[in-house]
């Protein structure tokens, strides 16, 4: 995942320029300050570490990634043919921004990156996923993690 900085004018620009959307709704939870979150990254893309059997099309589960695997044992099993993995095989940190979550520890801009972050095969249907979603909901909460970074594909 590149940085804003790195990034060249005039796209910089144009995504600094960018309007945030507003919403009409109240959160239902009030968010623990910055500097006391202990943050997880849930992805949607199907990853997997080297060794486990490949997530299949509309599966429901999810997997567990250490924050010790290496990047080149994270791979993704994302089934879309419209999906392109050529970023990922550049910077895993384009599906799982472990990286830019490390430096925001480092800065004091969070407290702390879960030591376990998550996947989920993001070509299932979102009501096929709640149950498993809910589970891990539970289980993050366990582990302490009150924040986390959705990673959408």
């Amino acid at each position: 995942m590149v940085r804003l900085i790195d990034v060249p004018e005039p796209e910089r620009t144009v995504i600094t320029d960018l309007q945030c959307p507003t919403y009409n709704q109240t959160p239902f939870t009030t968010p623990v300050p910055a500097r006391q979150r202990h943050v997880a990254i849930v992805s949607t893309a199907g990853l997997i570490v080297r060794g486990e059997r490949p997530m299949l099309s509309s599966e429901t589960g999810y997997r567990s990634i250490a924050a010790s695997v290496n990047d080149n044992d994270i791979l993704c099993s994302h089934v879309s043919t419209n999906f392109d993995r050529t970023g990922f095989q550049q910077d895993t940190n384009v599906l799982l921004p472990r990286d830019r979550l490390l430096e925001l520890e480092r800065d004091g801009h969070i407290g702390k990156a879960a030591d376990t972050h998550y996947a989920f095969m993001g070509a299932t249907s979102p009501v096929a996923l709640e149950d498993k979603a809910r589970e891990l909901g539970r289980s993050m909460l366990a582990l302490g993690v009150n924040t986390v970074v959705l990673a959408p594909v």
